[in-house]
């Protein structure tokens, strides 16, 4: 492992305002304690988790330039039924003073100066960086086509806006999970509409044999035209008036490559057990971005179900860090995973530590009513943050 740095307090003056001088101080007044300045990138599950068990320690700037959360796991249903699926900001930082929050993207990191620039001129300095960026649907290789008629789930407002417009047929392309939750809510809530849904192998291809047929049995009841080992390699091959695009998800990590990041073959930030860069050890990856593993679990998969718990845990790391006490590893373990399947029925597939099916699974009205509440839990925990930090070494992955 590279030789790690120790933290700087006082490198920088510390500004949200325009580009900082980027010389050193002296120092702070003997007997003044440090104050560390951490700056978060991205305020999704993870990011803004870890901006708020930060805040009660650590000067922290969250940088995003959007002015509210975004619940990512309830994208179809916008996309569907046009559900109000994100919330201000400040419902979470309102009650935290210690969090500064930047309205801008993140554009470059300079870690020889430990400074974050923005595509306002910006150049925030940090003494920790927390990077949080995320993933978004992988759409290289000119996968959304020429035309203008396919869509992901960062574009659900707008394929809302194309249903709205009149009926006609909606191929989903994917059967993972995200494609099953979008092809289900589409087809329930919108009948107006042919839905079909594309997929290499089966669908829910991780799920056990029951879980499997459960969605299979859904599927074919709600109309939908499952069209198996169909490898699509661009929307214009998809015969349909909209094409929603779900075949994987691809790391935000662009900023973390060219400031010479060491990443992993998929492109996520490559980190130690306690969510820290095997390369820059000043900063810690988090969620979607991060390579992250566990003892008996394994690499984590995207998903909130891993970002909640590694934003919390790099929170704590970080402060432990600081303080000079022992880091302690990320300690996590699947348990199930939660599908919505229109608004009245779902799935909750029981799994082993490492995420494999265990055959046991918990479907219909109760499993979507499940769903739903673990769904709230998160944003329940993010007001809980807000309010009552202490209470997040409750929740698992707080270290």
């Amino acid at each position: 492992m590279p030789q790690q740095h120790p933290a700087r307090p006082g490198d920088h003056e510390t500004t949200v305002g325009p580009a900082p001088e980027t010389g050193r101080r002296s120092g702070r007044p003997s007997g003044r304690p440090a104050e560390h300045r951490i700056v978060v990138i991205g305020a999704g599950y993870s990011g803004l988790l870890a901006a708020l068990r930060l805040a009660p320690h650590h000067k922290v700037i969250l940088v995003d330039p959007a002015d509210h959360f975004t619940e990512r796991v309830r994208l179809h249903q916008l996309a569907a039924t046009g559900t109000e699926v994100t919330h201000p900001l400040s419902r979470f930082l309102g009650h935290r003073p210690g969090i500064a929050h930047v309205a801008s993207r993140a554009t470059a990191l300079d870690t020889g100066n430990r400074l974050v620039h923005t595509d306002d001129g910006r150049a925030l300095p940090y003494d920790r960086l927390v990077y949080a960026l995320g993933s978004r649907t992988d759409t290289r290789g000119g996968a959304l086509g020429t035309g203008d008629r396919a869509y992901t789930a960062e574009t659900a407002a707008e394929l809302r806006k194309r249903l709205d417009d009149g009926r006609g047929t909606l191929t989903v392309v994917g059967g993972g999970l995200t494609g099953i939750e979008t092809a289900a809510e589409l087809a329930e809530s919108r009948p107006d509409w042919e839905i079909r849904l594309l997929t290499s192998g089966e669908p829910g291809a991780g799920l056990s044999r029951k879980g499997r047929a459960h969605v299979r049995a859904f599927l074919r009841d709600q109309g939908v035209r499952v069209e198996e080992g169909r490898r699509v390699a661009t929307a214009d091959e998809v015969d349909a008036d909209a094409v929603f695009w779900a075949t994987s998800m691809t790391p935000r990590t662009e900023i973390a490559e060219r400031a010479g990041l060491d990443l992993d073959p998929a492109g996520r930030i490559r980190v130690d057990p306690t969510l820290r860069s095997l390369s820059h050890p000043e900063i810690y990856a988090v969620g979607d971005a991060a390579a992250a593993a566990a003892p008996g679990s394994g690499p984590l998969r995207m998903a909130c179900a891993t970002a909640v718990p590694t934003g919390l845990h790099a929170a704590g790391a970080i402060t432990a860090e600081l303080r000079g006490r022992e880091q302690r590893p990320l300690s996590f373990r699947y348990t199930f995973q939660c599908v919505s399947l229109g608004r009245d029925d779902g799935l909750i597939q029981s799994v082993h530590r490492d995420d494999s099916p265990r055959e046991r699974a918990l479907t219909g009205r109760p499993a979507a009513l499940l769903k739903e509440q673990v769904v709230r839990s998160t944003v329940h925990a993010l007001s809980l943050a807000a309010r009552h930090p202490a209470a997040l070494r409750l929740l698992p992955g707080s270290g």
